[in-house]
């Protein structure tokens, strides 16, 4: 898959300098002191004070920053040079204690040695992995006895769905399928932005294919909860509420959201 990550990785470095300047990324918000974690995983994964988390594709850093003001010494990887460049020079600035890899997940074993109390990782991550048993390798490699890892995504059945004239349609497959070639030179941070790495590759799993992966690495799942909405507009007809959550009026019967957590228990 080294053509696909290498197209996807110039898109990724790209899109950071568009999503650093962006209103979706507020950087000037989060300099003043605004954290960018959500009240679903801050309660699903609890105090971190005094934690090794380690955060698996941390794009330019703020959630993973974030962990830091809360107490966690944290660790960002991802593939994008301009975003982990980006990631050391806000954790300069506004001195918070943080390391930043740049290293594909794959490849993270030839790059860092520690082991983790947490592994993190959210949102929009997993249509960018092409072999899901290869990255539960590497999150059991990567926790310590004890620790646990939280994913919280959006949901697979969410993926497939389309509005159209009113109802929402299956549009694209369930099961594991990939590489997907997907156009289109816009980012959702800034749909008005024009990017001229315009193609990516895209990989669909289902929800079963992340827990048998998870499982099968010996990591016991703890919970797998499902939502009835979603961190950005799915599809035209949802509406953003109060609490930042993208929802379908008038039903509550479609999953968007899901998160998961699975322990690696001592030995």
């Amino acid at each position: 898959m080294a053509h696909e990550l290498d197209v996807n990785r110039a898109q990724w470095n790209e899109r950071t300098i568009v999503h650093a300047a962006s209103d979706f990324y507020d950087v000037a918000g989060f300099r003043a002191g605004q954290q960018t974690l959500r009240a679903l995983e801050l309660e699903e994964v609890g105090d971190v004070r005094g934690k090794r988390l380690l955060h698996l594709q941390c794009h330019f850093g703020l959630d993973t920053l974030s962990w830091a003001r809360l107490g966690a010494s944290v660790t960002g990887v991802d593939f994008s040079s301009e975003a982990i460049a980006l990631a050391r020079e806000l954790a300069a600035e506004l001195e918070l204690e943080a390391s930043f890899v740049c290293s594909d997940v794959y490849e993270l074993r030839s790059h860092l040695r520690e082991r983790f109390d947490i592994v993190f990782a959210s949102y929009g991550v997993l249509v960018w992995l092409p072999d899901l048993v290869r990255w539960a390798q590497l999150v059991a490699h990567f926790l310590a006895e004890g620790g646990f890892f939280y994913l919280v995504d959006g949901h697979p059945v969410g993926v497939m769905l389309e509005e159209q004239d009113g109802r929402l349609v299956a549009v694209e497959p369930y099961f594991d399928v990939g590489p997907v070639e997907v156009p289109g030179g816009s980012t959702y941070a800034d749909p008005e932005a024009v990017l001229a790495n315009a193609m990516s590759y895209q990989w669909q799993h289902s929800l079963a294919d992340v827990v048998s992966a998870l499982a099968g690495e010996g990591l016991r799942i703890e919970f797998l909860h499902e939502f009835p909405f979603a961190a950005s507009q799915r599809v035209p007809g949802m509406v953003r509420g109060e609490d930042a959550w993208w929802r379908l009026p008038d039903r509550n019967d479609v999953p968007f959201l899901f998160s998961i957590r699975a322990s690696k228990d001592r030995i």
